[in-house]
């Protein structure tokens, strides 16, 4: 298993042995090192455009996205509120279009603080390989 964020502080506390913790700015624009073959990726709350087809193709087949961040509408409710930082309508379905949709949602949160988020849930290839990732 591997870990990765600019500030693993967080990370080392919660990783287990088995767990590798890469400290890795992703916004630097030097290329990204976190190769491919991945099963599982999770984002929350953290949007650069220029990474999503990246995370796309870091993705083992049968790989399985997890992916939520702010979207249009958060800026009347909090922070982020600047636009570089809010997905337009659909965009993580579009970002992620080449992976099989498990699940999207475009909506409008109360905890844990008022949000306006899209999520997605996909896999990399067809939706029949994850069972079979799951059993492993």
């Amino acid at each position: 298993m591997r870990a990765v964020d600019r500030d693993i502080s967080a990370l080392l506390t919660l990783a287990g042995p088995r767990c590798e913790v890469s400290q890795v700015d992703l916004e630097t624009g030097a290329p990204w090192l976190l190769g491919e073959g991945y099963d599982g990726i999770v984002v929350t709350n953290y949007l650069h455009r220029p990474l999503l087809p990246a995370i796309a193709n870091a993705l083992a087949s049968g790989g399985v996205l997890i992916y939520e961040t702010f979207a249009v509408g958060n800026e009347l409710l909090g922070r982020p509120r600047n636009p570089d930082f809010l997905l337009r309508p659909g965009e993580l379905l579009q970002a992620f279009a080449r992976l099989s949709v498990i699940a999207f949602e475009e909506s409008e949160i109360a905890a844990p603080r008022p949000a306006v988020v899209q999520r997605i849930a996909a896999v990399a290839g067809t939706v029949r390989q994850l069972p079979r990732m799951l059993e492993e």
